[in-house]
C-alpha cells in the first residue's frame, strides 16, 4: 500500500507521497489513490512529489495519464516538488510537457484556482 500524507484544503486535495521510490509495482496504488477523487466533492488534486527521489517509465506514463483523465473530466490534476532525478526522467520520456508541475506548492494552488476561474468563464 502506497503511504500518502492527505491534505483536504477548501477547493483542492494535497496528496504528498511517503515513498522515496515510485516503482512500476505501485502504479496500481497510485491509480487507486488519486482516480477516486474524480468522483469527489472537491477533485482537484495538487500531487507533491518532495519526498520522491525516483520513479521509472511505468510511473511517468502513469502520471500523464491521469493527468489527462482529470483534465477530460473538468478537473485540476497539478504536480509540484519534482526532485530533479525524477524531472530529468520525465523531461526525457517527453512526458513533462503533457504534465502540469510547479516548482512549488504553494504555485501548484495558484494553477487549481486559476484552472477553476477559467472553467467558470467557459461555462
Amino acid at each position: 500500500m502506497l503511504a500518502v500524507k492527505i491534505d483536504t484544503k477548501e477547493k483542492f486535495t494535497v496528496i504528498t507521497p511517503a515513498e522515496p521510490i515510485f516503482a512500476a509495482n505501485m502504479t496500481e496504488d497510485l491509480k487507486n489513490t488519486l482516480l477516486p477523487y474524480l468522483q469527489k466533492g472537491i477533485p482537484h488534486v495538487v500531487l507533491n512529489m518532495e519526498a520522491v527521489q525516483q520513479v521509472d517509465d511505468t510511473t511517468g506514463e502513469l502520471l500523464a495519464a491521469i493527468q489527462q483523465q482529470f483534465y477530460e473530466n473538468n478537473c485540476s490534476f497539478v504536480i509540484c516538488c519534482l526532485q530533479p532525478a525524477v524531472e530529468q526522467l520525465l523531461d526525457e520520456k517527453e512526458l513533462l510537457e503533457l504534465m502540469n508541475v510547479t516548482p512549488t506548492e504553494s504555485e501548484a494552488w495558484d494553477i487549481v484556482q486559476m484552472e477553476e476561474i477559467e472553467r467558470e468563464l467557459l461555462e
